[in-house]
């Protein structure tokens, strides 16, 4: 049994701050995932060189964009617990919150840019499984 239940309406009003918050959190993600595959490579370059010469600002500063995107992504997934949702895909932006729904609870379904919630979909399935309200 779920803590709380969420009406659309309820969601709906989340909205406003829930897109730009999933905005920074994307964001954020996609910096760290740059940096990320930045220091894959070149990490790479390095061993199979047997050594190499390494642009150590460049390094550092790859180092710290991963980690600032890694902390912003972080927060804003907190954020968006604590105000009762449950992040599914970053890179979709989903969102769902759970609802009851004919005795039996579900999650209504918000992706990033959505300005209503219009679907929903049981516990144990997907985005690809969402059903209009």
């Amino acid at each position: 049994m779920a803590e709380r239940y969420f009406s659309p309406q309820e969601v709906e009003r989340l909205i406003p701050k829930l897109t730009p918050l999933m905005a920074r959190v994307m964001a954020a993600r996609t910096e760290a995932a740059t940096a990320q595959e930045w220091l894959g490579r070149e990490q790479q370059r390095i061993t199979l060189d047997g050594g190499g010469m390494l642009d150590r600002a460049h390094w550092h500063h790859a180092k710290e964009k991963l980690e600032r995107g890694t902390r912003l992504m972080q927060e804003g997934l907190a954020e968006i617990q604590a105000m009762g949702g449950v992040t599914k895909d970053l890179g979709m932006g989903l969102v769902d919150f759970i609802h009851l729904r004919d005795g039996r609870e579900v999650n209504l379904c918000w992706r990033y840019g959505e300005e209503r919630i219009t679907h929903w979909h049981g516990l144990a399935e997907g985005y690809a499984a969402r059903k209009p309200l």
